[in-house]
This record gives structure tokens, sequence and C-alpha cells, in this order.
């Protein structure tokens, strides 16, 4: 195995774990996903992937194209704890709407139209950090593990 390789088991580790913990919220803890929560899921699959193919043909690239898509799953987590937060609006899909903006026709229509789980409200938390702020945490941390991986092995040897 060489040192790309063995680089790269860290960042797919960490993904893995993270899309399975997020799994078992939902299945086993009965936890259900917003749709935010749920496209936060997405680069952690792709980046997997992605690590799988580096460990059967390794190019250099492949660690940064896999970081690259956890840092955009980061921002998605930094999007969702702002929105949790009220520090921007959400998707109108998927939050509340402010009380006296709308019709109260619009507003039963949009009510109707809710998913049952809103992206503006923290279904979970620890140490006051909601599920969306580890994830960005977590997936930051990926990130420098990808970057590691990329940055340390040669350019020459892998492309």
């Amino acid at each position: 195995m060489t040192e790309l390789q063995r680089r790269a088991l860290g960042p797919i580790a960490g993904s893995l774990a993270l899309l399975l913990g997020a799994l078992a919220f939902q299945y086993v803890g009965g936890l259900a996903p917003c749709p935010l929560c749920i496209l936060q899921r997405w680069p952690h699959g792709v980046a997997i992937a992605i690590g799988l193919v580096l460990l059967a043909w390794q190019r250099r690239w492949l660690a940064l194209l896999a970081g690259l898509v956890v840092l955009g799953g980061a921002g998605v987590g930094v999007y969702h704890v702002g929105v949790e937060s009220g520090w921007w609006p959400g998707p109108t899909t998927c939050t509340a709407p402010a009380p006296g903006t709308m019709a109260p026709g619009e507003l039963l229509d949009q009510i109707l139209a809710t998913p049952v789980v809103l992206c503006d409200q923290v279904a979970w938390s620890l140490l006051g950090i909601s599920m969306a702020g580890w994830n960005a945490i977590l997936s930051l941390g990926i990130v420098w593990l990808w970057w590691r991986a990329y940055a340390s092995s040669s350019a020459s040897q892998y492309r």
C-alpha cells in the first residue's frame, strides 16, 4: 500500500462514519432528517466513492477532488446552521414562514406543502452545537485529511 492510499483511508473512514452516524440517527434513533440534512449526506457518499477509486487507481488529483466535495458539504452544513440560528432564511420548502408575511390562504398552502421536519429547527444538539454544526466541523477535519493525502504524495509519482 502506498503513502497516498494509506492517507486516503482516514478521510474515507471519516466520511463513512459521518454517513453511518446520520443513518443511525434516522433509522435507529427515529430522528427524521430535513431536506438540508439529506443534502449534507451526498458529499460524503461521493467522497467515499472517489476514495475507493483512488485506492484502486492511484491518482493524486482524486484526493484533491474528494476534499473539495467534502468542503462543499461543510459549506452546506454552515448554511444549515445559519438557517437554524436565524442568521439567514432557509429554503421556503423546509422553513416556517415569518408571521404576518403571507395572506392566510398562502400560509395554509405553504403549511400543507411543508415537510414535517423543518430545516430551521434544531432536532438534536451536543454541547450546544446542532447536528448540522457537528457535520460542518467534522467535515472540515475530513477536508484537512484529504488535503494532507494530496499534499504528502509526490506529484510526479501519482500525477
